[in-house]
């Protein structure tokens, strides 16, 4: 059996969150990737992780991509670079993986995934939440038939995890918990009931010195018929904080399945109910309760590593992703005007 080419990461970005996909990468060392590069504006956080992870380390993009050879590029930067990068790397026929969100704005992300198609470039958005082994196993279960065709969901994050100590910009961002966290929920709704036929939003800030709001209520009318409530939160009142858990119950024609905490899935045919822990035991450099985030990210990496090895798109790819996109566009839409919003993503 041949040997499968190695392929070659760079990184962007080598913040808070990047470190999981450092991580990541170099577990799926034994798949074939190796790290070739970091890169980040912040020389101390560049060196670090060129110290960390045993690789060259830049405090210029231009520099990294003109003496390191990348064949995929991970960027993990704050979505506001995200265009300029994402054409970088086009620009030079260089494969590209974007963290959520896209770009700012719906039209920022159409050029993106324009610029790329036309470049004959592979683009994926790196929208982790797919990836988790207890969405994916709710994901089985319902294609299994047991429950039914699905006819109504609640898709739900809800946290009270101080966001903002890891991540402090995200006090000032205008647009947050839609956009942040939310555009993970609706892209599991998607995922699970498929494409929106309009979508109805309620916003709320109930944090006081923050600029955006971090509450939304959704209501989602699927193309199947399906209703789903999509929820996101930052300011829940609950103990236990299940974050970062999705927490969803999902019914179809002839039973249900939910997921709640620590990973658990309920199962409900024909009247019978089976309960199974669908969690992975942690990893080297997973801890608790980021494990379910960061168990996702590696799975993530895996799924593009495998697309952009065998020539096929990521099922998270740049153009499946402006579908997703839309909705976030759509559920501000509805926000401020107080109706139902049709998502347009072209």
């Amino acid at each position: 059996m041949a040997r499968k080419k190695i392929v070659k990461i760079g990184m962007i970005g080598c913040g808070f969150y990047a470190q999981n996909h450092l991580h990541a990468w170099r577990e799926l060392h034994t798949l074939g990737t190796e790290l070739v590069a970091v890169c980040d504006l912040d020389p101390e956080k560049a060196k670090t992780a060129g110290d960390k992870f045993g690789v060259t380390w830049y405090t210029d993009v231009n520099q990294m991509l003109n003496s390191s050879a990348i064949d995929l590029l991970d960027i993990a930067t704050q979505m506001g670079s995200h265009q300029a990068l994402a054409a970088m790397a086009a620009e030079r026929k260089i494969a590209s993986i974007l963290q959520k969100p896209l770009a700012p704005t719906l039209a920022e992300s159409v050029a993106i995934v324009d610029l790329a198609k036309r470049k004959k470039v592979w683009l994926a958005v790196h929208e982790n939440f797919r990836f988790g082994t207890g969405i994916r196993r709710v994901k089985e279960m319902i294609g299994s038939g047991v429950i039914g065709n699905p006819n109504w969901a609640r898709i739900s994050f809800r946290t009270g995890y101080d966001i903002y100590a890891g991540q402090p910009y995200l006090a000032r961002e205008k647009r947050l918990a839609i956009l942040d966290s939310g555009i993970h929920v609706l892209d599991l709704a998607r995922f699970f009931l498929g494409e929106v036929d309009r979508i109805s939003c309620e916003t709320q800030q109930r944090k006081a010195g923050i600029d955006g709001e971090d509450t939304a209520t959704m209501l989602l009318r699927h193309a199947s018929g399906t209703v789903s409530v999509v929820e996101a939160t930052y300011q829940a009142k609950r103990e236990p904080d299940v974050f970062p858990e999705v927490m969803l119950e999902i019914e179809g024609a002839t039973g249900s399945i939910t997921l709640s905490q620590n990973q658990t899935m309920s199962v409900t045919s024909s009247g019978v109910t089976e309960t199974h822990s669908v969690g992975s035991p942690l990893l080297s450099w997973t801890s608790h309760p980021w494990h379910v985030s960061q168990e996702a990210v590696l799975q993530a990496n895996a799924h593009f590593l495998d697309a952009f090895r065998n020539g096929r798109d990521a099922d998270t790819s740049g153009a499946d992703n402006l579908k997703t996109f839309a909705l976030v566009e759509a559920a501000y839409e509805a926000a401020e005007t107080h109706h139902s919003v049709k998502p347009v993503f072209t």
